[in-house]
């Protein structure tokens, strides 16, 4: 388990250098170790390095998880898979930040379990912009219109976007669509100030999140890099 200090730390240096070269302080970029598939164990050697936020893919492991760290102070739980409207409530129960709001509908759902449980759940509109079957997220020309929507939700906080790109061998391939993103989050700033919220950018993972921070990421999602390859068992 010591692998994953280390770990951490080399990604936070990686991380420190790709902005740094951008002329942006790394201060400004948040890690999320994705711990989707590993045990409680590596979350926890996770955490005693120093790591706060950490991202799930599925409501259902979930469950298993973050209840075992809810006496852990200043961790935030990250839901970055593609959520059903159906799981909507304990998805809201379970986690601090939605990455994967893809529709009103789903929004809507969020806004009021939310108020029920009377909180305020950060939320961002994943895009898709990749158009591969397997992935989901809104289309970018209803994205201004989910922003739109949001605006007068209850419980919600809309602090930006997300999107998952094709995956390339060379990473350099996913740059189109991190400008892509950064430029969609220009514009709707400009035709609807203020409507982002923290202007947050989730973009990158572990093969190509150094091109993510270069296009102005503001949030990577590393997993592999951090805990090791998979077991899918």
């Amino acid at each position: 388990m010591n692998g994953i200090a280390d770990n951490i730390q080399r990604i936070r240096s990686r991380i420190a250098a790709a902005a740094v070269a951008r002329g942006r302080g790394p201060e400004g970029i948040t890690l999320i170790a994705v711990s989707k598939n590993f045990i409680q164990e590596s979350i926890s050697s996770a955490i005693t390095a120093g790591q706060t936020h950490f991202g799930e893919n599925r409501v259902q492991e979930a469950e298993s998880k973050i209840p075992s760290f809810q006496s852990v102070p200043n961790i935030t739980w990250h839901m970055i898979g593609h959520l059903q409207s159906n799981k909507a409530w304990r998805a809201a129960e379970l986690f601090d930040v939605i990455h994967s709001v893809d529709s009103i509908k789903l929004a809507r759902k969020l806004s009021q379990a939310a108020l029920e449980l009377d909180k305020t759940l950060s939320v961002l509109i994943q895009v898709d912009l990749g158009h591969e079957e397997t992935k989901f997220g809104a289309d970018r020309g209803q994205v201004a219109e989910i922003v739109a929507a949001t605006a007068d939700m209850g419980g919600l906080r809309l602090d930006g976007l997300m999107t998952i790109p094709p995956f390339f061998e060379d990473p350099e391939r996913t740059r189109i669509y991190f400008a892509a993103l950064r430029d969609l989050r220009q514009s709707i700033e400009l035709e609807q100030p203020g409507a982002l919220g923290r202007g947050q950018l989730s973009m990158g993972m572990s093969h190509d999140f150094e091109v993510a921070i270069q296009e102005g990421a503001t949030m990577v999602r590393v997993g592999t890099a951090i805990f090791g390859e998979r077991s899918y068992d």
